[in-house]
């Protein structure tokens, strides 16, 4: 999950070798920490946040395929 996050990220922004994803395993899930640059935040947030609000749907389906919460946050 965690190079598939990272594959969308670096798409979307335009400095992608300031694209990291931490990963961090818990019982009921994962969680994802995505660090971008900062002229890189709007991008991926997108106009009113929709853009990762889209990308936190897509990952909360293929998670809910595979039994687990997978849950997004962006840091700068």
């Amino acid at each position: 999950m965690k190079d598939f996050v990272e594959y969308l990220v670096k798409n979307l922004v335009d400095e992608t070798a300031d694209v990291q994803v931490a990963c961090q395993e818990a019982d009921d899930g994962m969680h994802l920490e995505v660090r971008v640059a900062k002229p890189d935040i709007g991008k991926v947030v997108g106009r009113e946040g929709r853009t990762v609000r889209a990308l936190r749907t897509l990952v909360q389906t293929i998670g809910a395929r595979h039994g687990k919460r997978i849950r997004i946050e962006i840091l700068d």
